[in-house]
């Protein structure tokens, strides 16, 4: 049991460290698993607009943030669905994404609150 809260605190710390580099990796290996950590890079796309010219915003960030959830299970069935556009106006659309996800959580929270 000691060995496993002491892998399992090697990993977080791992974790840890490895996302204060952007576009660092970390491999830890066990003799059970072997685990690649990945912190996330820049964005080559940010403020460069789709196809169409576009550029998601606060407000398109705000609305993939509320069906964030359902993205999630829809993009395990079909490759081509994303969470996250990558054609995005940078701090602004993460906000935006930010606000939504914490309003379903928040929304789905005070739902349970409320059924107790």
């Amino acid at each position: 049991m000691k060995k496993l809260l002491v892998s399992i605190l090697v990993v977080f710390v791992l974790v840890l460290l490895s996302s204060c580099a952007p576009g660092t990796s970390v491999q830890v290996n066990t003799p059970q698993t072997t685990v690649q950590l990945s912190a996330p890079g820049p964005n080559p796309l940010i403020n460069q607009g789709d196809a169409s010219g576009r550029v998601a915003r606060a407000g398109a960030g705000l609305w993939h943030g509320l069906i964030a959830p359902v993205t999630l299970v829809l993009s395990f069935f079909n490759p081509d669905i994303q969470m996250y556009e990558v054609h995005n106006a940078g701090s602004e659309y993460d906000l935006g994404f930010l606000l939504g996800v914490a309003l379903v959580f928040g929304i789905l929270g005070l739902l349970i609150r409320l059924r107790r």
